[in-house]
């Protein structure tokens, strides 16, 4: 071994080999491990380390990617030859006096054949890994040394999008709510909008999150577009062409007399030709009555001379009636006036102004099953729109958990418009400052396009070997090899790749206060068995509670027989009593009585239709 290779770095200890590289292809290398290895100096080349090769303009480093011993001994004491093979990624430069200098990701000179090799140091590590920007934020530690700082890049983490990945049980909501901490303590007037399918958030962020449920929620039915309103009235359209038609021809007619009279009574019309003969298409955002729609139901069909013809507008009237009384859907149908509040809608939603609410945590849970997609379709696309129609002057940050149950990889499972949403930001939001952050526990039924676009992973533990499949084919990226550790890795390590950090590397999630622990943990099944006995459950509140989360499907007339259109119904019909639904909310905490109940007590679910 070349003696003058030996040499002292400023700022690490003294350059004490432990093997020789031996082979070089691309951007691979093997080396032949000393025979003191692991007992000198506590110094242990083990899978996943980070060793550094000595060049004259250079330390390189490379990640241990596999080791073996091709001829081992047959008796103990003898000599046999141990080999490493590394993955390189990245290079210190050195400074004219030998010194460390700065880092650079990839390679631009290889090794030769007998450079010496070693373990790097912790300030070899540190400048590698550690960002030298003021952008930077740290969210755990390294797991190679647990004194370095694991540093994410804000601005490339959010910039390129990003996504967390992992099984159920292995931190990946704590990490989510660390990454989003440490964000939101160096920058107080973000915009960060969560999707909280399971209400685990809402304690994560303290005073700093508004916290918005179902009860809160104001997502009025005119903000939707027809595809989403069809979803939400009609449901499955098959066989329903007419009815589908009928409210297509009378929605921008109610939107002009909603305007008109608007106009009449402020004596202004709308802004840009709003109100206008022709201005309006089913999908434009302005606020128009349920009345008035309802009006015209009934006046086409006292024209109608042929009872026959009269089935689709009862069919709507009657789901009309039935879904504005329905107080589930009373965040969409449940004002008493119709109102043009749409900025308040969006600034609420957007924290603007900030308010020292830099994230707003909108909880789906309690929002009917049948239309979750369609909210998340709208609160996709109205953030889109936000930044297109702001010039980009307003960065958000959407945060979209179980992110496979809106866009699946199955093109045929979803809903259609809120898988075009996630895909518009993913492809084009970061030209209008709008990011994406995508978190499931199933990356395999995530659509691959969505994952692709995103530029930094977070990579938990993964058993599910398609799971795994999934994420290999996803990252192109050096030391791909780390992603072999997924299946044996512990809670809230993750394996980071991609922009947003300097160097892909195995990390540790910092630890989370216990005030701020995600509602995600899982129970303690012995404790909770054992409490049960002391504290009796209120099996009359739970049963309330669990009917008024989950009322049954209202008789609408359009699944009734051919022939027959049974008359509208003033008020849904007194749930029977059933197993429960094997969806997501047996699973969680049932929803609160609805927001139509607690603004006209004594009079549930009703509302003003004019």
């Amino acid at each position: 071994m070349n003696e003058p290779s030996k040499t002292a770095i400023a700022g690490a200890r003294d350059f004490t080999p432990i093997g020789r590289i031996v082979s070089v292809t691309g951007s691979q290398a093997v080396i032949m491990l000393d025979q003191e290895t692991g007992e000198t100096d506590g110094k242990r080349a083990e899978l996943g380390a980070i060793l550094k090769i000595d060049t004259p303009s250079s330390a390189l480093l490379g990640l241990v990617s596999a080791l073996s011993i091709p001829v081992p001994s047959q008796k103990e004491g003898e000599p046999e030859i141990r080999v490493a093979e590394l993955e390189l990624i990245g290079q210190l430069l050195k400074e004219q006096d030998g010194s460390i200098g700065t880092f650079r990701r990839g390679v631009s000179g290889y090794p030769s054949l007998g450079d010496p090799v070693d373990v790097a140091s912790a300030e070899e590590l540190r400048r590698a890994y550690m960002w030298n920007s003021s952008q930077a934020v740290s969210i755990g530690t390294l797991m190679q040394d647990q004194s370095i700082p694991a540093m994410v890049q804000v601005d490339e983490l959010l910039g390129k999008h990003c996504a967390i990945l992992g099984s159920t049980g292995t931190g990946k909501s704590c990490g989510v709510a660390i990454v989003l901490r440490a964000i939101l303590e160096q920058n107080e007037q973000a915009h960060i909008l969560l999707l909280d399918p399971h209400s685990e958030y809402a304690q994560c962020f303290g005073d700093a999150a508004e916290v918005i449920t179902p009860d809160t929620l104001q997502l009025p039915f005119w903000l939707l577009t027809f595809e989403e309103l069809v979803e939400v009235v009609i449901g499955n359209i098959t066989g329903k062409a007419n009815a589908v038609e009928l409210l297509a021809e009378m929605i921008p007619t109610a939107k002009r007399r909603y305007a008109a009279n608007k106009g009449r009574e402020s004596g202004t019309m709308l802004k840009r030709g709003i109100g206008q003969t022709g201005s309006f298409t089913v999908d434009t955002p302005v606020p128009f009555r349920i009345s008035d729609i309802l009006a015209m139901i009934n006046e086409q069909m006292g024209r109608l001379e042929n009872r026959g013809d009269v089935a689709p507008y009862r069919q709507l009237r009657s789901r009309l009636e039935a879904i504005s009384s329905d107080p589930r859907y009373a965040f969409m149908f449940g004002s008493l006036t119709i109102q043009d509040h749409m900025a308040e809608i969006v600034g609420r939603l957007f924290r603007v102004p900030v308010n020292n609410k830099p994230i707003a945590i909108l909880e789906l849970t309690g929002v009917p099953s049948e239309i979750v997609n369609v909210v998340v379709s709208v609160i996709c696309r109205m953030t889109f729109d936000f930044a297109l129609w702001s010039d980009g002057k307003i960065p958000v940050t959407l945060v979209c958990e179980e992110a496979h149950r809106y866009v699946p990889n199955d093109p045929a499972a979803g809903f259609e418009p809120t898988r075009r949403a996630i895909a518009r930001i993913a492809k084009e939001g970061r030209k209008y400052g709008v990011s994406l952050c995508v978190v499931s526990q199933r990356p395999s039924e995530l659509d691959s396009t969505i994952l692709s676009q995103c530029n930094t992973v977070f990579s938990m533990r993964m058993s599910n070997e398609r799971d795994q499949d999934f994420v290999r084919a996803a990252i192109f990226d050096t030391a791909a090899s780390l992603l072999d550790f997924l299946p044996s890795m512990g809670p809230r390590e993750a394996i980071v790749f991609g922009d947003g950090v300097t160097l892909p590397g195995r990390i540790r999630f910092a630890d989370l206060p216990e005030h701020a622990m995600p509602r995600s943990r899982t129970a303690s099944f012995t404790q909770q068995w054992q409490q049960s006995a002391d504290a009796p459950v209120d099996l009359v509140n739970v049963v309330e509670r669990w009917r008024a989360a989950d009322s049954p499907k209202l008789n609408t007339g359009f699944n009734a027989p051919e022939g027959e259109t049974p008359e509208p119904e003033a008020a849904p019909m007194a749930p029977q009593a059933a197993m429960p639904k094997p969806d997501h909310r047996v699973q969680q905490p049932p929803a609160q009585p609805g927001a139509a109940q607690m603004r006209q007590p004594g009079v549930p679910g009703q509302i003003a239709l004019d």
